[in-house]
């Protein structure tokens, strides 16, 4: 049954949330995210392959703990779209958007009437028709989050267009695409990457749109927080565990003799 949105409600009251990336395609991933404590998990299709029935376990894993599971897409195609909202995803994250359009276009795939055009189905979400549809629909259109991350200059210089889309609920920065982009791979510290994060929530704010930012090195959390950003995603749970790996085995082996 479609749930309370955990994520949007923090973001119109203002509140912290905190979230991580999901690359590992099973539920155990899922269960760990909401079981260390954090609001919000993304699943990743952009980059990882997830059957359709595992990342419906994972979603359904997601809800039982009330952690809010978005699903980041490889593209906006509606019927791909579609497809996720009605295997419960309570939002879809939309990643390299460049084009003011084109999200308007996935915004309105993603609701029902009159926000949007979204095929209407009595599936999960909708409790299989065991309550008012026409209400449902409703529920739906005022719990769906909508995403658009700014991963390219092209999106950095469009970001208040994108950010004023109507329907679009949040912003999240994309840095590593971003440094390529700006022609700097994988420096996420270089002063022009971090002044083209800094423009795309400037632009973010004066449109009153909420902002993501993606923790990567200690000071950021105070440099976003100090300009009023209040949800983070915390890296992905398959790059911290790889990290925890190998800093237990370094610990373990340290000091031996070859």
């Amino acid at each position: 049954m479609l749930r309370v949105n955990r994520l949007k409600a923090a973001l119109a009251a203002g509140t912290p949330s905190q979230g991580l990336f999901a690359s590992l395609p099973t539920p155990a991933s899922i269960e760990l995210i909401a079981e260390a404590g954090y609001d919000f998990v993304i699943i990743d299709l952009e980059h990882v392959l997830i059957n359709p029935e595992t990342l419906e376990n994972m979603i359904r894993t997601a809800e039982g703990y009330d952690l809010t599971p978005l699903v980041r897409v490889p593209d906006a195609e509606p019927k791909r779209l579609l497809r996720l909202l009605d295997a419960g995803a309570q939002g879809i994250v939309l990643p390299c958007v460049e084009d003011p359009a084109v999200l308007a276009a996935a915004v309105r795939a993603c609701k029902y009437h009159p926000e949007g055009e979204r095929s209407l189905n009595a599936g999960r979400p909708g409790s299989f028709g065991k309550t008012s549809l026409a209400d449902y629909v409703t529920r739906a259109n005022a719990q769906i989050l909508v995403v658009a991350m700014i991963e390219s200059a092209t999106g950095v210089a469009r970001a208040a267009e994108i950010a004023a889309v109507p329907g679009v609920d949040l912003l999240l920065e994309g840095a590593a695409d971003l440094s390529q982009s700006l022609g700097r791979p994988w420096q996420i510290a270089d002063p022009e990457v971090q002044e083209a994060l800094w423009q795309t929530w400037a632009a973010a704010r004066r449109q009153g749109t909420p902002y993501c930012a993606i923790l990567r090195r200690p000071e950021d959390l105070e440099l976003w927080r100090a300009r009023g950003v209040t949800t983070f995603v915390l890296g992905d749970e398959r790059g911290i565990a790889f990290r925890a790996l190998q800093a237990r085995l370094t610990a373990h082996t340290c000091g031996e003799s070859p």
